[in-house]
């Protein structure tokens, strides 16, 4: 019998969405500082055969968790005693912020989505750099070779232009890409004013070689450098865009991001109107985010990694995407929804199905 989502309707789902957030958060955090999560993660660890090798790198599982969880890179060590093969920490930006006006996360539970507006609060790259340096040891002395991957995700600072959107990135990468197993630039979310108009091919190309030569400076070793899109982009956007991570010889695409679009819901127009502009995660992006992952991995080829975010609920859903071309899977939204054991049964599902 499942107990989270008897609790997630009795508790979490009365309260403010960003609050109960924290709150679980807390929880987990809470549970691996007491030891509590150290016997967890002996029936959650993935089991081998999950293990696969993308971009270079070893992940223990090829499921993890999208950014916007662990935006300020507190609870790492927490989230990869749950199960997770990798964890993106972010979106992190070169100075610290904090965010959109509450509220700004909101839950449209008949969808299974959710809705925010979160506007990359943070703490600023050189705040978050030391914490993410700080847990790496702790990973590897408790996973030793099988230690989950971390992922950081660079966003640009909402006070900087668009000019100097280039530099802004840069200083992220500086200081975050020593600490960094792969980086990935976010171009895509829809909460930072302007930030979109950086996935057209002429922005992105100066971005992306820049932030390239800036991770190359900033660490002996060379770390994978993937981007992030929207569903929102138009396929022949999506073809341009695939075209150019070619062209640049970048590692791999994340697709894709939120989405502002609100079509086919099941929650009442009137309260998806009431509140507002925002990024729509969750289940109603399953349909999209497929069809850009197999038109990604048509323009490809085998050779540049992608990584399929967008609506995943299930170990079903999970391999789906795999057998669809994606080399690894993440999620965030249905975690809300699922609880702390999501991706250990994602696990063990796949343990069972994948060839």
């Amino acid at each position: 019998m499942r107990i989270y989502p008897a609790v997630f309707r009795l508790v979490f789902s009365r309260m403010d969405p960003e609050k109960a957030h924290h709150l679980a958060f807390g929880a987990i955090r809470f549970a691996e500082r007491t030891g509590v999560s150290a016997a967890l993660r002996r029936v959650t660890r993935p089991e081998p055969k999950l293990a696969r090798t993308v971009m270079g790198i070893d992940f223990p599982s090829p499921f993890g968790l999208a950014a916007g969880f662990d935006k300020q890179g507190h609870g790492i060590a927490a989230l990869a005693d749950l199960g997770f093969g990798h964890v993106e920490v972010g979106t992190i930006t070169g100075q610290a912020q904090p965010g959109n006006p509450q509220p700004r996360l909101f839950r449209l539970i008949e969808d299974r989505a959710v809705i925010n507006r979160m506007g990359f609060n943070n703490d600023g790259a050189a705040a978050v750099a030391p914490r993410i340096a700080a847990v790496r040891p702790v990973l590897e002395r408790r996973f030793e070779e099988t230690r989950p991957v971390v992922g950081i995700n660079i966003g640009k600072t909402k006070a900087v232009e668009l000019d100097d959107a280039v530099d802004d990135y840069r200083a992220s990468a500086r200081l975050l890409a020593p600490h960094a197993d792969y980086l990935v630039v976010n171009v895509s979310s829809p909460n930072t004013p302007g930030l979109r108009l950086l996935q057209s091919v002429e922005t992105l190309r100066p971005l992306l070689e820049a932030v390239r030569a800036e991770a190359d400076a900033a660490t002996s070793r060379r770390v994978p450098l993937l981007v992030k899109i929207a569903p929102d982009l138009s396929d022949d956007d999506v073809r341009d865009v695939a075209g150019l991570v070619k062209d640049l010889g970048l590692d791999g695409v994340i697709a894709t991001n939120t989405t502002i679009g609100r079509d086919g819901l099941r929650s009442e127009a009137a309260k998806v109107e009431a509140i507002g502009a925002g990024g729509l995660s969750g289940a109603p992006l399953k349909t999209r985010s497929l069809q850009v992952l197999r038109q990604l991995r048509a323009a490809l080829g085998e050779g540049t990694a992608i990584i399929s975010v967008g609506g995943v609920e299930t170990g079903q859903e999970v391999h789906a995407r795999l057998r669809a071309g994606a080399d690894l899977v993440q999620g965030y939204t249905a975690f809300l929804y699922e609880g702390p054991l999501w991706a250990w049964r994602i696990n063990r599902y796949l343990a069972k199905h994948l060839a």
